[in-house]
């Protein structure tokens, strides 16, 4: 059971005749249950969207792209020039005037349901296939989607992009997971995340989730976030000096900080411990492609797994993009103009 509220906004930094107008609402997902077994007895999900959606004579929905962002994010972030503006704009692949985009927030992300509603640390421990259950039940039961043109993430929507085409194998035309590997969380990827989780956890000013104030340790994890987003390239040159790197981090972390929440940061770091697509990476059915790019210092293409693993995809393919002066390490992901040409590729071979 579902209750849908909804309405439509001003976008502002991108043209304002280029785009149909946003909308924006809420679903309340009525006694969700977690995979934990944990419960809700309302679970809100935020979302927005852009176009209209259509169906065929047979009432099936074909023009509905599913785009899910990454950890501590949410739908807004692509809501940009460099997302929005490269890809929904007329003439681009998901023209919003010919697609039914949908933006959802995850679970603990946003404007959904999170710990810092108010339950802090007694806020069920959600995983990123309750992430996939939620968005399921968001298309079908309130948006009325029942098929997807295409499924596209970044980073952690990237690893949900591999969830969905396992869980929902014939629910979707095409799937584009982007800077994320299909396997567990491992090595050097869940070594940054645990050194978060234990300086959120082992800080005294946590106070086991119940905090008045945000504890010393949000602090610890906005710079190890800004440590893992781009490429040392591109942080030398804006960062050449002592002075400069101290300045550049501390108006990062004051930014960061002033939105972050330590229970919300923690729940969505330890969301992805459930995440291991590999074995079922032959469930997938639909076009799959995946692009990377080599300078991600959490996906690093040294380690072969996305070249190894893509084989399992039966119709599945990666791109990995060379460094060069536009990458931006990992957060190269929303450079939709990097990328953009294979997305075209995969619409015209999924289309036929």
């Amino acid at each position: 059971m579902v209750a849908v509220s909804g309405l439509l906004v001003v976008i502002a930094g991108l043209s304002a005749s280029a785009l149909p107008p946003l909308a924006e609402g809420n679903v309340s997902l009525k006694d969700f249950r977690f995979a934990s077994g944990e419960t809700l007895p309302e679970l809100r999900v935020h979302y927005r969207t852009f176009g209209t959606l259509e169906c065929d004579a047979q009432g099936t929905a074909r023009n509905a792209v599913l785009v899910l962002h990454g950890t501590t994010g949410s739908g807004a972030q692509f809501v940009r020039q460099e997302f929005a503006g490269e890809l929904f704009e007329p003439g681009q692949p998901l023209d919003a005037t010919r697609f039914f985009i949908v933006l959802p927030d995850g679970i603990g992300h946003g404007q959904s349901s999170k710990p810092s509603d108010g339950l802090h640390a007694r806020f069920p421990r959600y995983g990123y296939r309750d992430m996939v259950e939620a968005q399921y039940r968001l298309l079908t039961e309130a948006l009325g989607v029942d098929h997807l043109r295409l499924v596209i993430g970044t980073s952690m929507g990237g690893m949900c992009t591999w969830l969905w085409g396992e869980l929902h194998p014939g629910f979707m035309d095409a799937l584009m997971p982007l800077a994320c590997l299909p396997t567990q969380i491992s090595g050097r990827n869940r070594v940054w995340r645990r050194v978060i989780i234990d300086a959120i956890r082992s800080d005294p000013e946590w106070k086991g989730g119940e905090y008045s104030t945000q504890p010393p340790s949000l602090r610890t994890a906005a710079e190890a976030l800004f440590f893992m987003g781009s490429n040392p390239v591109v942080r030398q040159r804006e960062m050449p000096t002592l002075v400069r790197s101290d300045e550049v981090l501390d108006a990062f972390v004051a930014r960061e900080v002033k939105t972050l929440d330590a229970n919300d940061v923690l729940y969505a770091l330890e969301a992805s411990r459930d995440y291991d697509p590999g074995p079922g990476l032959g469930k997938i059915e639909a076009p799959l492609l995946a692009v990377n790019s080599a300078d991600d210092l959490i996906n690093p293409p040294e380690l072969g797994i996305l070249e190894r693993e893509i084989r399992r995809v039966p119709r599945g393919l990666a791109v990995v993009l060379p460094f060069s002066e536009t990458t931006r390490g990992h957060g190269t992901h929303t450079l939709a103009v990097l990328w953009k040409r294979y997305l075209t590729e995969l619409l015209e071979v999924s289309a036929r």
